[in-house]
């Protein structure tokens, strides 16, 4: 399991993956060991603050600077080799649309499920078929991530949230309506691309206490020393 803290400062926050805003990536300066994102938002950046933070397609990050209707974030190494801002040699690119969302705040709607900004890998699109007014969506899952997929529960592509409708092969499919179509970079993605995918953070939680308890309950290791010490 891959937690990746994005930002620079180490607040805890939880998005609900309602995208409600789109911004496009100005400037995107990568290295091994770091870089900065500039993300063109009008319809956002009136509202935003340096040192909040932000997801970017599903990644927590922090503000560093705001001008112009434009903010920046800085990126970690980690970041960029764990997520689509650098997979398989840089998947975001200038021009990128990315899916945006503030933090859960107590006034807000808590319309989708607990979304930390902590990206546990990167996927890639399998297919985007129409279906009607829908789509049906696909994602093809690494294999050490297939144990957090849960027919019907819910999966955050790209930070938006999801109900997994179809799961076969490594494959997730959900399928998307219209509004979550026009309203998200979804209409972007074609097979091949890059996306952020975390986990639902409460089965995370469920099997860490499995974990914790079968360790708990596993009987004690003897030697042959301890035996015979202890008279057999």
């Amino acid at each position: 399991m891959l937690y990746t803290r994005t930002g620079s400062q180490a607040k805890q926050t939880v998005f609900t993956g309602i995208i409600e805003n789109l911004g496009t990536i100005e400037t995107l300066d990568l290295k091994p060991e770091g870089g900065r994102v500039r993300i063109h938002a009008p319809s956002l950046a009136p509202s935003l603050a340096v040192s909040n933070s932000i997801a970017v397609n599903g990644c927590c990050l922090t503000i560093v600077d705001l001008r112009n209707y434009r903010f920046s974030a800085d990126l970690s190494g980690e970041t960029i080799s764990r997520t689509s801002f650098g997979a398989n040699g840089g998947e975001l690119k200038k021009g990128a649309r990315v899916n945006l969302e503030q933090p859960l705040t107590a006034d807000k709607e808590f319309g989708g499920h607990f979304v930390l900004g902590h990206v546990d890998t990167v996927g890639h699109v399998t297919h985007l078929a129409r279906e009607g007014e829908n789509w049906w969506y696909g994602v093809q899952i690494p294999e050490e991530f297939a144990r957090y997929i849960v027919p019907k529960g819910s999966i955050t592509v790209d930070g938006i949230s999801l109900t997994l409708a179809r799961w076969h092969d490594n494959v997730a499919e959900v399928a998307v309506i219209p509004y979550t179509y026009e309203h998200t970079n979804i209409r972007d993605r074609k097979a091949g691309d890059a996306v952020n995918l975390e986990g639902d953070v409460l089965g995370k939680y469920v099997e860490r206490y499995l974990e914790a308890r079968q360790a708990s309950v596993q009987p004690p290791k003897l030697s042959i020393a301890d035996l015979v010490g202890q008279g057999f």
